[in-house]
């Protein structure tokens, strides 16, 4: 099963330096959060939240919102997602390019998120990123199956299903960032692997 973790904190960061320093980003950016004011749209949005609202605008915006978080569930869940899933896509990138494939992935959902929201929007999170990795995933499991076990396939398939259902029917949640983070780590992924 490729997603049970079975490293040592420090086996971990030495397998996966990228990952970590992701990690470690969106707990120093959590922090920065709190010492400025907490989950306020103020505040977020002085940190860098994505928004589709005028005279707000920043190509910046598309790269800090993958580390800031709203509230602890919301940093716990997405640590926990990383944790998890992204390590194995570190090792079949290689560190470089899995570094690349995160933060262009996350950024294409983010802009396909403000492309497509109505009405005034705004958001943070890694889960635009983390929903790049699984559609690399997918990309996996539909063309190249035999890169993952069954059980690895199964729970792709299981997470993805949930996460999406999650994501339509619990208010404030990010629906098309997390579509657009799958759409662009699935094409990006192809395109990665040809390279």
């Amino acid at each position: 099963m490729l997603f049970v973790r079975y490293e040592s904190w420090r086996q971990y960061i030495r397998l996966y330096p990228v990952n970590s320093s992701i990690m470690i980003l969106c707990v120093i950016m959590f922090a920065a959060e709190l010492i400025g004011g907490g989950f306020t749209f103020d505040n977020l949005m002085r940190l860098g939240a994505i928004n589709n609202l005028e005279g707000s605008a920043g190509a910046w915006r598309y790269v800090a919102a993958l580390f800031l978080h709203g509230s602890w569930p919301h940093l716990i869940f997405n640590l926990f997602g990383l944790f998890v899933f992204a390590a194995p896509l570190e090792r079949i990138f290689g560190h470089l390019r899995y570094g690349l494939f995160y933060l262009v992935s996350g950024i294409l959902g983010n802009l396909i998120a403000v492309w497509m929201a109505n009405g005034p929007w705004y958001a943070v999170g890694a889960s635009t990123a983390i929903y790049g990795i699984y559609g690399a995933y997918l990309f996996i499991c539909l063309l190249e199956r035999e890169r993952l076990d069954q059980g690895s396939r199964t729970t792709v398939y299981g997470i993805l299903a949930t996460g999406l259902i999650y994501s339509f029917i619990f208010p404030n949640i990010g629906y098309w960032a997390h579509i657009g983070g799958l759409a662009a780590g699935f094409v990006l992924y192809g395109i990665f692997r040809r390279r």
